[in-house]
């Protein structure tokens, strides 16, 4: 009885993120360079301005943010081949490890110098080292993550994107770069997905499909750093008053992270009809514009622009730490 309240309490909220998210799934298909999951934030952000989201809408906000998020990512592991992934990105393996490091150790000293609190500089170093959005995504509920940061940290990964999209091919034909050099460049130091493919595809196939491989490797990060973010989440919880006695792994441990594993596995062991995979993937995708929608409904709009300054500076250096030594990398020692 008590669940059948609760999901009735939500079920406004969750309508009102499905509407939301239906208008800027076909806004991202018109303009897939910004895609549906900035749209839904934007329109999200904008509805909270004129309607009062902390009545009857609440609870579907709240389911939205947190349990569809979640479920997004799982099913988001269907697109993924483990085997055909570490077969034919293990030529880009030494770039990306280093490109990860760089970003967190940026994100991580700058935001401390910049006196970033709460989870930005954490969610921004994510989304530049791995996936964009959908690492941001798969993160936030692992460290408790705030609307607003993943907003900032969003927004910012947004914002360089759609400068990286114009500026790589540019860069890459002034320094003269193979298609090989170019596609791990992009897939490696550009953030998003949608992005990585816009910058490869105006350059060559050979390109697109080393930049999607290198992506893809890039994405299968999730899992490990996904846990060790529970871990020091773990540890950071054991350090407050009180909670050295009670609290467990298994209060913080992303078990989302499980089922995308799980899918992962089965998208790479069966032979799931294509039809059926790609059912599953693009419902993973709207149902992150459904989660980004309430993630705008929950945004204080003054709030946002008061504190974006330092999380977009400290985006800007990161992104940029990670294309030029990634890129020094391919160009000085690999010859690419």
């Amino acid at each position: 009885m008590k669940a059948n309240t609760q999901l009735q309490k939500s079920i406004p909220g969750i309508l009102l993120c499905l509407a939301i998210s239906i208008v800027a799934w076909y806004l991202g298909n018109l303009l897939p360079v910004i895609g549906g999951a900035v749209f839904a934030i934007i329109i999200g952000i904008l509805l909270r301005l004129v309607i009062n989201t902390e009545t009857h809408f609440k609870d579907g906000i709240k389911f939205s943010t947190k349990k569809i998020l979640q479920f997004s990512i799982i099913l988001l592991g269907f697109n993924m081949n483990i085997i055909h992934v570490m077969q034919t990105g293990v030529s880009s393996l030494v770039v990306m490890v280093i490109s990860l490091l760089v970003a967190f150790l940026t994100a991580f000293f700058l935001g401390r110098a910049l006196k970033l609190t709460g989870n930005v500089k954490t969610l921004v170093g994510v989304g530049t080292a791995i996936c964009g959005g959908s690492a941001i995504a798969a993160t936030a509920p692992v460290i408790d993550a705030s609307e607003e940061e993943i907003v900032q940290s969003i927004s910012t990964i947004f914002l360089f994107n759609i400068v990286a999209v114009f500026l790589f091919p540019f860069l890459g034909h002034v320094i003269g770069m193979s298609d090989q050099g170019f596609g791990i460049w992009s897939g490696t130091a550009i953030n998003d997905t949608s992005s990585v493919v816009a910058a490869a595809s105006t350059w060559s196939v050979q390109a697109l499909d080393i930049a999607t491989v290198t992506k893809l490797t890039r994405t299968l990060m999730i899992i490990p750093i996904t846990f060790v973010l529970s871990l020091m989440m773990a540890k950071r919880k054991k350090g407050l008053e009180g909670q050295e006695s009670k609290f467990k792994i298994t209060d913080v441990f992303p078990y989302f992270i499980i089922g995308f594993v799980v899918a992962s596995l089965v998208a790479t062991f069966t032979n799931l009809p294509s039809v059926v995979e790609n059912l599953l993937v693009e419902g993973g995708r709207f149902l992150i514009i459904v989660a980004m929608a309430g993630i705008g409904l929950s945004t204080n709009l003054v709030s946002l622009a008061k504190n974006g300054k330092k999380p977009i500076l400290l985006g800007l250096v990161c992104w940029a730490s990670v294309a030029v030594s990634t890129l020094v990398i391919l160009v000085l020692v690999k010859g690419l």
